[in-house]
């Protein structure tokens, strides 16, 4: 985890059903790419949004 990172929760649709995963990231366009690079760019991304404490 890098300075400044925080928890984002990534809900994708893929398959026909609705995901939810967790991304550690700096701002919500990085979650995005990290999330493509860990899981592939078969899965539409629908949200991306901060993890509340």
């Amino acid at each position: 985890m890098r300075c400044g990172a925080k928890c984002f929760l990534v809900q994708i649709e893929a398959n026909g059903e609705n995901q939810m995963k967790f991304v550690n990231a700096r701002t919500p366009a990085e979650a995005r790419k990290i999330f493509r690079r860990k899981y592939g760019t078969g899965a539409q991304i629908l949200s991306v949004r901060e993890k509340k404490r």
